[in-house]
């Protein structure tokens, strides 16, 4: 474990590259030191049941259940139903495999008995046998729309179905306005115990501005007495991992790392501390630093486990502004 400022971490997740750098903040702390809040404008109903993707992303990561060439699914996974549904003709765009199908089944009658989701998300995360807090940024139901020039189009039809090709003219959140923050991550910002907010690498305007968006939430990160640490999504102009980087050019923002940094100054003004980049991207410090972000340049490439506990340990460890 490594040397981590007094007190609780809390980080802010959805997709692929905020798992990676989740698992290494894992790796570096106690379970007990490390919270973790997820986005659930992914979520959907798919074939009678409820999937959500970020969630499952995660908690198969944490557990080493996680297909570790795509980042998601579960590993050595078997298609049988989903063939048997091919050849009835059922919808199969979006890949159900066979292990993670009980996931799913498991999840909905949960549901059906009443828990909430974060009831649910916890009891899943048990049996799995992470320790880690996992919360969903809420317990209402949040979906994220994208506006294309195809028209309007439920998130996971944009970013499966139609593989991201549509342009990109904007994005709504259904059901935002009236969903509630989840209240064990209200408790955590108000009760002084969080040393350190990490918002990780993932795509600013689908995973992580759902979140931010729920009532209160962002207000309350701001005047958290935490430090708020952001890590940028883009690296030398591309996304690693996702659209991102095709979202920003659609929506005439800049693709790089100093977009990032004006968006969430924008749309968020006070809400950073800390802006993390990578060294390719060091010579925009002085252009990102004069938007009013303090700017600190590493490696957040992660292609490896050390990678991301290198990445998790530079976070951790940043002086307090």
């Amino acid at each position: 474990m490594t040397g981590a400022p007094d007190g609780k971490i809390l980080a802010l997740t959805g997709g692929v590259g905020g798992a990676k750098l989740v698992l290494g903040l894992s790796d570096e702390l106690d379970a007990q030191a490390l919270q973790v809040v997820v986005n659930t404008g992914d979520d959907f109903e798919h074939l009678g049941l409820p999937i959500c993707p970020d969630i499952d992303t995660l908690l198969y990561t944490l557990s080493g259940l996680a297909n570790p060439e795509l980042g998601w699914g579960i590993d050595g996974e078997t298609w049988h139903v989903l063939d048997s549904l091919e050849r009835l003709g059922g919808e199969t765009w979006f890949r159900l495999g066979d292990r993670d199908l009980g996931t799913h089944l498991w999840r909905r009658e949960q549901l059906s008995q009443g828990h909430s989701l974060s009831q649910v998300t916890r009891e899943l995360a048990m049996r799995l046998g992470i320790e880690v807090c996992v919360y969903p940024m809420t317990d209402d139901p949040v979906r994220t729309t994208v506006i294309t020039e195809q028209g309007e189009l439920a998130f996971q039809h944009y970013f499966v179905r139609e593989q991201c090709e549509p342009a990109v003219n904007g994005f709504r959140f259904e059901g935002i306005s009236g969903a509630r923050p989840n209240r064990d991550v209200l408790s955590l910002l108000q009760g002084g115990s969080l040393s350190r907010v990490v918002i990780c690498p993932s795509n600013p305007y689908v995973s992580v501005d759902p979140i931010l968006q729920v009532p209160g939430l962002w207000l309350a990160l701001r005047d958290s007495p935490a430090d708020v640490v952001l890590v940028s999504p883009i690296v030398a102009g591309r996304a690693l991992k996702g659209p991102a980087a095709k979202m920003m050019d659609e929506l005439g923002i800049p693709a790089t790392a100093t977009g990032v940094a004006e968006h969430y100054q924008n749309r968020y003004p006070g809400l950073v501390d800390h802006f993390v980049i990578d060294e390719s991207d060091a010579t925009l410090v002085s252009v990102i630093e004069e938007i009013g972000l303090a700017t600190a340049v590493t490696s957040t490439v992660m292609k490896s486990r050390e990678d991301k506990q290198r990445l998790a340990r530079f976070c951790i460890e940043l002086e307090s502004a």
